[in-house]
């Protein structure tokens, strides 16, 4: 595998979310209707693809709670597989619950379906009082007047050698859903100083993965000839393929890492149907992988 250009999603790559988005998406919907689903659930949202923002996939998480509370009769991985078949998103989930259910059950499930509302608990959960605060300004009244942020929850997942290689060795550029903010937040956390210009947050592109202009025009600041996206879901590596179908006078390599939500040899043979170059243990398996170029 020869590359110049190695580019590096964030969450489940660079530090762990387990215990901060994740959470805070299955908290955020048991918060705002007393009901959530299953933390395995998460990742059957992120398999169904289009859930590359977490504030979708709980805005979607709550809608299957609201559908099951009107009668909705499949589970979580049912309702997600619905979703893979419309494309993935949560314009795809809308649709399966309108399809699924009458128009009064569905009107219903409208009426109390608060993505605002959603956001706003998440956000609190995850950033805290000071960090609320200070990224996206007063303080609802309707959350707890305390709460330190999940945020601060984030192991770090590259490691010092790794981050020092990779640098000395390579180009590297950051593609990640997090809003800018957070993702300066992560990226000072682990040591890396990545120029704002060779950073594609949820703020500088509508798309989201898997769509590849973030990854191609990362590449073409880079003047790339063969770029490696490192990122830990199915989204990661269908983005390098588009990108590749997109952009076919380069060459790119999508790497699953199983430090996100796809784990062991499930993880693993899941990320290889999807067509991944590579899998590996953790983001520090890379300068072995690429280490003979």
């Amino acid at each position: 595998m020869n590359a110049d250009c190695v580019v590096l999603d964030i969450d489940g790559v660079l530090v762990d979310v387990a215990a901060s988005y994740r959470r805070a998406i299955i908290d955020s919907v048991e918060r705002v209707y007393d009901a959530t689903i299953p933390t395995a659930g998460i990742q059957s949202f992120k398999d169904a693809g289009g859930f590359n923002n977490d504030w979708e996939l709980t805005y979607a998480a709550a809608l299957f709670v609201l559908a099951r509370q009107e009668g909705y009769p499949d589970s979580v991985e049912g309702f997600t597989d619905r979703i893979a078949e419309r494309g993935g998103g949560l314009v795809a989930a809308e649709a399966v619950v309108e399809a699924a259910l009458s128009a009064e059950a569905v009107n219903r499930v409208d009426g109390r379906w608060n993505p605002d509302r959603l956001r706003e608990v998440f956000q609190w959960l995850y950033l805290g009082k000071e960090l609320y605060r200070k990224l996206e300004g007063e303080i609802p009244e309707s959350v707890p007047n305390e709460h330190s942020g999940f945020i601060h929850d984030e192991p770090i997942l590259l490691d010092a050698s790794t981050r020092g290689w990779l640098i000395e060795h390579y180009a590297v550029g950051v593609l990640t859903g997090r809003p800018a903010a957070e993702a300066e937040i992560a990226l000072s956390r682990v040591g890396l100083d990545i120029a704002p210009k060779n950073r594609f947050t949820m703020d500088d592109w509508e798309e989201g993965k898997p769509h590849p202009r973030a990854l191609v025009t990362l590449a073409e600041r880079f003047e790339s000839e063969s770029v490696v996206f490192v990122g830990d879901t199915l989204d990661d590596i269908r983005t390098a393929r588009n990108a590749a179908e997109t952009d076919p006078g380069r060459t790119y390599y999508g790497v699953g890492v199983l430090t996100g939500g796809l784990t062991g040899e499930e993880g693993r043979q899941k990320y290889e149907a999807e067509g991944a170059t590579a899998v590996l243990d953790s983001v520090n398996g890379v300068p072995e992988l690429l280490g003979s170029c």
